[in-house]
């Protein structure tokens, strides 16, 4: 089965760096950053320690800050499974059943976990694929944890997010990580630093990934014509 054909439009966006704080936006929307400060009326939220990048709201639109515990420590997997010939079989199959990329399916999977299928972020996503609990309940996954079933389930709601966005992979990507409902509330990309960065984190990999491949086989096919 043919991956399907993903209009891929890569912005400028930086990524981003080890956060101190959380701000609580007016809107539920929850946003790390390095630092704030008022400038010029308006409240900056600093991504770096040397203030190089930093994304803006009116003082209204920022509820609250609290600091950002320092990251607790997982159990690490075994090597195995954190090698990408040990997870090739899952995202092979996972693409195929909907009929995604399975290079695509590896760089969301880069992005979110690193490959480790005990990761568990501070808003309590899991495992490889970082699902919510709901999200992972919604797609049949009853061990977020299990590398199967996680990556099933993200597949599928990628899948899901694909269709309800047309195709769009930065559109879909979006939704994956600050959900459906800030895309359509900001009809696009929603300004949240660390979605921007992610959707660009993801695709310059997908898209390394897929250059990769095919100097592979052009490698492969001029080898075989001489």
């Amino acid at each position: 089965m043919k991956a399907r054909m993903l209009a891929i439009v890569l912005a400028g966006l930086a990524a981003g760096a080890h956060a101190a704080e959380r701000a609580t936006l007016a809107n539920g929307f929850a946003l790390d950053c390095h630092h704030h400060a008022v400038v010029d009326g308006r409240m900056r939220l600093y991504t770096t320690a040397d203030e190089s990048n930093y994304i803006e709201f009116a003082p209204a639109e920022v509820a609250a800050f609290e600091a950002v515990p320092d990251p607790v420590a997982v159990p690490q997997p075994a090597a195995s499974e954190t090698k990408p010939s040990g997870l090739l079989p899952l995202l092979s199959s996972a693409g195929h059943a909907h009929n995604l990329d399975v290079e695509l399916l590896a760089s969301v999977v880069r992005a979110e976990s690193g490959g480790n299928p005990l990761a568990k972020s501070h808003a309590g996503a899991q495992g490889l694929m970082q699902l919510m609990p709901k999200t992972a309940a919604d797609h049949g996954v009853t061990s977020s944890f299990e590398p199967q079933q996680n990556v099933r389930g993200g597949a599928a709601y990628l899948d899901e997010l694909l269709t309800r966005y047309h195709e769009d992979l930065a559109l879909a990507l979006a939704a994956y990580n600050a959900g459906p409902a800030a895309v359509d509330r900001y009809h696009g990309i929603p300004p949240y630093h660390e979605t921007r960065a992610y959707v660009a984190r993801v695709i310059r990999e997908f898209n390394r990934r897929v250059m990769e491949r095919e100097r592979a086989a052009q490698a492969s096919s001029q080898r075989a014509s001489e």
